[in-house]
């Protein structure tokens, strides 16, 4: 006879895979009595199988509809994360009087919504446009999850050589497919990217992943020298008319 015994993997772990939370909002939840399993109030760190009928008490659903996600312009000179080297972090803009008065959101700022308000993906110190900071481990998740495939669209301004206008031009197109698919960063090797001519010297790219520096690498790569670059859009959420340095919040019909 053969007893195949179920992979079972710890409640929090479980909770995070099925969408329900972040890992860390999974223990605070368990900590606090808000979550059953099959009809038992669960223990911190149990394990559970793929069967295990877990239920969540309608308190949790509520302080989740109160996390925020902004959506964010950052300017140049702003660090994604952690203060580092004497600048400031990103999330140094989000207060009342850098709220975008556009934003169709129709939320108001508050100071709690500054708790444990962190940045879901980086954007470096030299690159400005899109950068999302959420509450939500959903988003977090979503964004920078390991299985994560959200697209991400970028302008980038380049150089080649001496050569500053009309690069388009100058640069040989097996370069431009070398960026598109073939190049490694450490080692392994990048997923196919979408990259065209924005206009002559400008490319637009759109990634499914994110490694560090990875545009600027990439150009390096091919001989390119990134003079500027902005994001433009994350899955469906465009930048759009936000300004510079300004914020808003993530609209609650928004999807990324």
């Amino acid at each position: 006879m053969n007893h195949s015994v179920e992979p079972t993997s710890r409640l929090n772990k479980r909770m995070a895979e099925l969408g329900l939370c972040s890992r860390r909002e999974a223990d605070d939840w368990i900590a606090r009595g808000w979550v059953r399993v099959d009809g038992q109030v669960a223990p911190m760190g149990l394990q559970v199988g793929p069967q295990a009928r877990i239920e969540v008490d309608p308190a949790a659903r509520g302080q989740q509809a109160q996390q925020v996600t902004v959506l964010l312009h950052k300017p140049v000179g702003y660090v994604s994360g952690q203060a580092e080297d004497g600048h400031q972090p990103a999330v140094t803009l989000v207060q009342g009087r850098s709220h975008w008065r556009g934003d169709p959101s129709h939320l108001r700022f508050s100071p709690a919504q500054l708790k444990g308000l962190a940045p879901a993906g980086r954007l470096d110190i030299d690159s400005t446009g899109l950068l999302v900071l959420t509450q939500d481990g959903r988003v977090a998740r979503q964004l920078i999850g390991e299985d994560s495939g959200v697209e991400k669209e970028y302008l980038v301004r380049v150089s080649f050589g001496e050569v500053t206008a009309d690069v388009e031009r100058a640069f040989p197109r097996e370069g431009l497919a070398r960026l598109r698919h073939g190049l490694s960063l450490d080692g392994k090797p990048l997923k196919p990217a979408r990259v065209d001519w924005q206009n002559p010297e400008q490319l637009r790219f759109v990634l499914t992943e994110g490694r560090k520096r990875q545009i600027r690498r990439m150009c390096e790569a091919v001989g390119l020298k990134v003079v500027g670059l902005k994001r433009v859009r994350i899955g469906r959420v465009t930048l759009g008319q936000l300004p510079a340095g300004q914020w808003r919040y993530l609209g609650p019909s928004e999807r990324f």
